[in-house]
């Protein structure tokens, strides 16, 4: 554990050379990457971190959106002594990495990047999707009025827990304040400004974030190559670990 703008951040750290780190996704934590971290550490410096607000790492101090995290993993960074990173990041962790990487200006070089299965994407709502959110906000405006609120306790919340998506219900009250920022935020705009290599890694069953996000980004951020692993779906190192495994080394240039 290490103590970071204060908070008690958890975080792996092991091997030499090169660092390489890991950025886990939405509501996991920095052992989803476990048995990846532990091939890549005889060839690179292998991080991982638990991000703020999961596992074993405390909560950010507010509502954070993903410049604020972006802003984390620098400080993580010049606290470990970090001068050159390569970044592989899952859905989350991979928006995060979007983020940094459009930067202009940076305490560290950046030099290749790698998403998987990455959020970033905002998807246009659907009818059914827009009608639900009409919906909420009219439940919210009438709670509101006089004391509805007081004759109806927990009504809201309990539309929420009906209606609301798992990552959302399974969150702390600041941590849906940061999955709101988060989702709301459309990173396409930054993908032409990535300047180091990228490679995409995508299951080819995503539901959550879907491979036609992958194509986009393939499409938008200058020289990417996007791999598309059948039979995968969201995590999809989890479900082709050895394919993916594979596509690691030849990206990062290890012969075992």
């Amino acid at each position: 554990m290490k103590n970071i703008g204060d908070i008690n951040v958890h975080y792996f750290d092991t091997g030499s050379g090169e660092t390489v780190l890991f950025l886990h996704g939405w509501g996991t934590d920095f052992s989803s990457f476990k048995p990846f971290l532990e091939a890549l550490a005889p060839y690179y410096r292998v991080c991982a971190v638990d991000l703020p607000g999961f596992g074993q790492s405390g909560e950010p101090p507010a509502a954070w959106a993903v410049d604020d995290y972006g802003d984390f993993i620098l400080k993580f960074m010049a606290c470990l002594g970090i001068s050159r990173v390569i970044l592989i990041g899952h859905s989350f962790g991979g928006r995060i990495i979007i983020k940094l990487a459009a930067r202009r200006e940076l305490p560290v070089a950046i030099t290749k990047i790698v998403l998987v299965n990455s959020a970033g994407i905002r998807p246009r709502k659907t009818l059914k999707q827009k009608a639900r959110l009409l919906i909420y906000r009219g439940v919210k405006r009438i709670i509101s009025i006089g004391g509805i609120k007081t004759r109806f306790p927990g009504l809201l919340d309990r539309w929420r827990k009906k209606h609301g998506s798992p990552d959302y219900l399974r969150a702390s009250p600041r941590m849906r304040e940061c999955l709101i920022r988060a989702i709301n935020e459309d990173l396409t705009p930054c993908l032409p400004r990535i300047p180091c290599p990228a490679l995409l890694i995508w299951g080819a069953e995503d539901q959550e974030t879907p491979l036609g996000d992958g194509k986009l980004m393939e499409r938008l951020i200058p020289g990417a190559g996007l791999v598309t692993l059948e039979n995968a779906g969201h995590y999809s190192f989890l479900d082709q670990p050895r394919i993916f495994g594979r596509v690691l080394d030849s990206f990062l240039n290890i012969t075992r």
